[in-house]
């Protein structure tokens, strides 16, 4: 494996990794499959697939897929760290340094919404139904304006903590991340 793991990847890094859809997809797919492993193979199949929209996919872009993926964006992923890729076995899977990744990986679908725009609209949603009760509109007003103000703070406590975990890097992880690799060994030069 290339890359140290202790080291922030650089922006550069990250744009070239992320430039490249099928990289993108290598990530998603393995993201999904948390600790388990996958063969080039398997993660060929599943990009074909989702490229085509055919299952199974012609082997013609299987291929492609494969030979892309082995002799380019594998051992690219490999060298800066972010993936476990065993050239021999032909097996990859993600490193902790991929969580340097999640934070520019949220693709957001051509007609929805970013967690960005999701979290603006429940804070406008609900400074709008605390305002209706505080000001007596009728079937609103049936809730108090700190209710509606709760109900609203609870529904973003949730949505980010469903968010924290799809994304699978939280503060508690690193820490704890931190913790296991303990201080280092190395002593200071003279």
């Amino acid at each position: 494996m290339g890359g140290n793991p202790e080291t922030e990847l650089t922006a550069v890094d990250i744009h070239d990794v992320l430039s490249n859809e099928r990289r993108r997809m290598v990530l998603s797919i393995l993201r999904e499959q948390r600790d388990d492993a996958m063969t080039a193979r398997e993660l060929s199949e599943l990009i074909a697939e989702s490229e085509t929209g055919q299952s199974p996919p012609p082997r013609n872009i299987r291929q492609s897929a494969y030979v892309s993926l082995h002799q380019t964006h594998l051992p690219k992923l490999d060298e800066l760290g972010i993936v476990d890729y065993d050239e021999s076995a032909k097996t990859v899977s993600l490193t902790d340094r991929a969580n340097q990744m999640s934070v520019y990986m949220e693709t957001v679908p051509r007609y929805g919404i970013s967690w960005s725009e999701y979290y603006l609209a429940v804070s406008v949603i609900g400074l709008l139904l605390a305002a209706a009760a505080w000001i007596g509109v009728p079937v609103l007003a049936a809730v108090n304006a700190a209710t509606w103000a709760a109900l609203v703070l609870a529904l973003v406590g949730v949505s980010a903590t469903y968010q924290t975990i799809q994304q699978g890097s939280s503060i508690l992880h690193r820490m704890r991340e931190a913790e296991d690799d303990g201080p280092s060994s190395a002593e200071p030069e003279d």
